[in-house]
């Protein structure tokens, strides 16, 4: 029978003093990723014979949390939790035992590579002496013959060529050696820097103690979670439309992608990832604001100008609050678990959890992301969707119409804000931005200039004048004419924007003239915007005729400001 671990609601003071210590070895099994920071999910099993124990382990990065760091759990028996606590320590980089094996291994080495050493170098010195002999040789005196005898005469060219070539051999040998002596002495020094290497080297790791009483043996499988700040992701998107024909609608495949960057001080080997909305640590309460006060100005002192609005200040990371206790490396704090019923694993799949207030996008599969602060890349989901084409033309500062897709691109889910990669007909067209979307909003994206619409901006009418006798005014009437024309070979809505000025003084009277009245005032609620709304049929073309007539005093200059 597996039992839930409990908590004990004592501290446990005295029994820490007694309990034996287990060293613990735990694996990082799932990760959710937040847009600023990440929960890691660690999993350990350990064997605990009955009684009182401290389980140990030393495997948790520098920057987890310590307010964060939590530990569940389940066994094969009664075991409870009695208190977590955690500190900075500094523990070995590398496993003891391999490092003493490395260690052996090129001390040998260095060994055998130094009496190489005193062998080539007695070789050396023997190539010399030998130098030597034939050159004491060389400088010997003739021999003496018999009193009043004359001496014979040695053949001096077989003299002269054994002296030659018995030094020039005695030579090579030496610089071959000397070579080779070399050679090895590079050896040694590349040895001996491995060698300096394998030093105890140590890292600062978070070290977490789990107190524990078990009223049997038990095999115990504990899930440690904590939060690090260095972690993020960010999304970005594909959208591909496909235009259609007369016979078939357009489609727009909307695919959602997220780049994963971490520098926790660990590596994230073959992990199950999550992505959620949550952003811990954020701000948690709106701000407050204090009392704005007005009066008149004292003749004694002008009064300060009014205090600026306060701005909202982010909640302080938990570690940072809780810094008296565990920011110093060696300090230590105890942190209460309390365990919970042990969750069954299933199978993982790609899936969208949207709740109320957060989204949580599950990875298909295993990823692994290094802690080397590189982008990982993976896919969320792709949507296929039913998309309004629109072509939207602003004659007035560029005379081309430009294509855009409408639909609801945020199902089930929010779009965060991010990067879009647009594709019209399978030829990429260029990058936009998409804002924050909500579940069930639309959206138009830009798809580039629609090449089957022809736009036409021409200015009719452009004249000034002045009225009145004794109280003059002036006039501004300015007039516009734009066609449209369609060259598809199905309808096409067309949404054609201008403007026409705006007074800043009731003194300006601006007014709206032409013959075809615009379908929309104030657009995106801009003063002065304007739209008109047209379906045009395959080979149509409408005409859109409208000015503006601005009239002021006489005795006042206008300015027209952008």
């Amino acid at each position: 029978m597996r039992w839930p671990l409990a908590v004990a609601a004592l501290p446990l003071l005295s029994a820490a003093a007694g309990a034996a210590e287990i060293k613990g070895a735990s694996k990082i099994e799932q990760v959710t990723v937040f847009p600023s920071g990440a929960e890691v999910t660690r999993i350990a099993k350990v064997k605990i014979e009955r009684g009182e124990h401290v389980v140990l382990f030393s495997d948790l990065p520098a920057r987890a949390l310590a307010s964060s760091i939590r530990v569940e759990g389940k066994a094969t028996g009664r075991l409870d939790i009695a208190s977590v606590d955690t500190r900075r320590a500094f523990v070995p980089f590398a496993d003891a035992r391999a490092a003493t094996e490395d260690r052996k291994s090129l001390e040998d080495a260095i060994e055998r590579a130094k009496d190489q050493r005193a062998q080539l170098q007695g070789q050396v010195e023997a190539a010399e002496a030998q130098k030597a002999f034939i050159d004491n040789l060389a400088k010997s005196p003739l021999p003496q013959g018999l009193p009043g005898a004359t001496p014979p005469l040695p053949d001096f060219d077989k003299l002269f060529g054994f002296i030659g070539q018995r030094r020039l051999e005695a030579q090579k040998a030496v610089l071959d050696t000397q070579l080779k002596v070399r050679e090895v002495d590079r050896q040694i020094q590349d040895l001996e820097g491995k060698l300096a290497a394998l030093a105890p080297r140590q890292e600062e790791r978070t070290e977490v103690k789990v107190f524990v009483n078990a009223g049997v043996p038990v095999d115990a499988d504990l899930v440690i979670r904590y939060q690090v700040p260095a972690a993020s992701w960010t999304p970005y998107y594909d959208a591909r439309l496909a235009t259609g024909s007369k016979a078939q609608a357009p489609k727009l495949a909307f695919e959602r992608r997220a780049s994963i960057q971490q520098r926790s001080g660990e590596a994230w080997d073959n992990v199950v990832i999550a992505l959620s909305t949550t952003r811990p640590g954020s701000s948690t309460a709106a701000p407050d604001l204090g009392t704005q006060t007005i009066d008149f100005e004292s003749d004694a002192a002008i009064a300060p100008p009014a205090p600026p609005i306060p701005r909202p200040v982010a909640a302080a990371p938990l570690a940072a609050q809780r810094s008296a206790k565990v920011g110093i490396a060696g300090d230590e704090e105890s942190e209460r678990t309390r365990a919970q019923e042990p969750v069954i694993a299933s199978e993982v799949r790609a899936t969208i959890d949207a709740q109320g207030f957060q989204a949580i996008y599950g990875i298909n599969g295993r990823v692994s992301v290094p802690a080397t602060g590189e982008a990982k890349r993976v896919q969320i989901d792709e949507t296929q969707l039913d998309p309004a084409l629109v072509v939207r033309t602003v004659p007035k500062r560029d005379d081309k119409a430009f294509l855009y897709a409408k639909a609801t691109l945020a199902k089930g889910s929010p779009v965060l804000p991010g990067s879009v990669s647009l594709f019209r007909d399978g030829t990429f067209v260029g990058t936009g931005r998409l804002p924050l979307l909500p579940p069930g909003e639309e959206h138009e994206l830009g798809f580039g200039a629609d090449d089957s619409v022809r736009v036409k901006y021409a200015l009719v009418e452009e004249k000034r004048g002045e009225t009145g006798l004794i109280s003059s005014s002036k006039t501004d009437v300015r007039s516009w004419r734009i066609s449209v024309k369609n060259l598809h070979e199905r309808q096409i809505p067309v949404s054609v924007i201008d403007q026409i000025p705006v007074s800043q003084n009731q003194d300006i009277k601006v007014e709206l003239t032409g013959k075809t009245p615009p379908t929309r005032r104030e657009v995106d609620d801009k003063r002065g915007l304007m739209a008109w709304d047209l379906k045009i049929e395959p080979d149509e073309e409408k005409v859109i005729e409208f000015g503006y007539r601005a009239s002021w005093p006489g005795a006042k200059k206008v300015q027209y400001r952008n």
